[in-house]
Parts: C-alpha cells; sequence; structure tokens
C-alpha cells in the first residue's frame, strides 16, 4: 500500500541535529483518522515526553473533522505512542543520560495505519543553524548553476 505523508516538521530539522530515528504507532479517537487523511495535522510545536513509563506526544494538532459531531476529541490533548518496551528503554536512557530530546519529525499513513517518525535529537546553537542556511544556500546555487549549463 505505501506510505502517504501528512505532515512533516521542517523546524525541528531547523532547530536540531536529528541523530536517529524511531517509529511509532499512535492511539487515536474518533474522527481523528478522517482528519488525518485530509492531511488537517501540524507537527511544528509538537514535542515527545516520557511519563510514567509510556510514550506521549504533546502539541500536536489534529484539526477537528469538519463532517463529525459534538464529539470530537480536543485538537491538541496529549496522545499516546506505541513503542516496544525495549525501545522504549533505550530512549530514556538516552534522554536522562546525555540529555537529548525527542522531536516528531514526520506524521504519515503505512499501510493503513498512523504512524509518527520520532527523531532523537539535540539543539543546535545560533551559529550552527547559520551554518546550514549557508550550506543550503550554496547547494542550491550549485544546482541552479549547472541546470543552466546544460
Amino acid at each position: 500500500m505505501g506510505i502517504k505523508i501528512i505532515a512533516t516538521n521542517k523546524k525541528a530539522y531547523h532547530d536540531y541535529f536529528i541523530d536517529e530515528v524511531l517509529e511509532a504507532g499512535m492511539v487515536l479517537l474518533g474522527t481523528e483518522v478522517k482528519s488525518l487523511r485530509l492531511g488537517k495535522a501540524n507537527l511544528k510545536d509538537a514535542f515527545c515526553r516520557i511519563m510514567g513509563g509510556e510514550l506521549y506526544v504533546n502539541n500536536l494538532h489534529i484539526s477537528p473533522y469538519e463532517f463529525g459531531n459534538r464529539e470530537n476529541p480536543d485538537p491538541t490533548r496529549v496522545r499516546k505512542l506505541l513503542v516496544h518496551r525495549a525501545e522504549l528503554d533505550k530512549l530514556a536512557r538516552k534522554v536522562d543520560e546525555k540529555g537529548l530530546s525527542l522531536v516528531p519529525t514526520k506524521l504519515y499513513f503505512k499501510d493503513g495505519k498512523v504512524k509518527l517518525e520520532i527523531g532523537v535529537a539535540r539543539g543546535k546553537k545560533l551559529h550552527d543553524k547559520r551554518e546550514t542556511l549557508k550550506s543550503k544556500e550554496a547547494d542550491r546555487e550549485m544546482a541552479r548553476a549547472i541546470r543552466d549549463r546544460h
């Protein structure tokens, strides 16, 4: 069936170095899946947290389904993520030990199920962000020059 990307978090790649990624399932209520099929999600301010031995995502905004009823869930509610215990323990050790963060990078459908890609992230300093922007600009200019020559 393949992968259909719903939303990506470009701000995460701007603000953090993503060391490794992990795929997690999500526990969703009612009409949230229908809203996601319409592409109505925002990962911009989302972050992940381990609480009570479980992994949760906070501030993931899924807009209410417009054809739903009054029972639509809160758009920014805390949602539980489904990962294996070994993966969760590994993430918990990394976050505690090295001061890393868990940042959602991508939300997508995989074989009809909603998946969230989580990145283990280190924060960038201001000079790192500037350096990244300069390298992207240089790559764009090189690609433009090569395209114009041919």
